[in-house]
């Protein structure tokens, strides 16, 4: 199952998960108005798409007033970001997710994935940080759990 960024945020939120506040926009506009809903002092504006390492190919911008949240939107709305997951014909930004600006203290790394040898859900983790977390499981491998979930019996 494929679901974008927000999609998850609003999941969490649903359950009484913190996230930071932040919503989805279709257009520079909508950003704008989202921005502006907010009223804080920074904002995280990110592509949103179905591939990681988009902060490092340049789908995840930071903007510090309201001219600078119309500007990167305008520039990842509408253009094809391309990533190590996407291949060079990269993929279409249809949509950007406004978030308030975060000071991170910590970055940790979760993730389920359906296991196709075992054909189970496996849960990654690692308090190694969750930017290039291939690089971290070949560089250091005991920095990253791995935990085959069997649903008759649970971990």
């Amino acid at each position: 199952m494929n679901i974008h960024e927000y999609q998850t945020k609003e999941l969490f939120r649903s359950y009484g998960i913190p996230v930071p506040d932040g919503r989805m926009a279709h257009s520079a506009n909508q950003a704008v108005a989202v921005a502006e809903e907010m009223g804080c002092d920074g904002w995280v504006v990110k592509a949103q798409i179905h591939a990681g390492g988009r902060g490092k190919a340049g789908g995840v911008q930071l903007a510090s007033s309201l001219d600078e949240v119309r500007q990167q939107a305008e520039n990842l709305i509408g253009s094809r970001l391309i990533t190590r997951q996407t291949g060079e014909s990269g993929r279409m930004v249809n949509r950007v997710l406004v978030e308030q600006l975060q000071q991170i203290d910590a970055e940790y790394y979760l993730g389920l994935i359906i296991d196709r040898v075992t054909q189970r859900i496996t849960l990654i983790a690692s308090a190694a940080g969750g930017m290039e977390i291939e690089e971290v499981a070949a560089a250091a491998p005991e920095k990253v759990i791995r935990e085959v979930v069997d649903p008759a019996v649970g971990l």
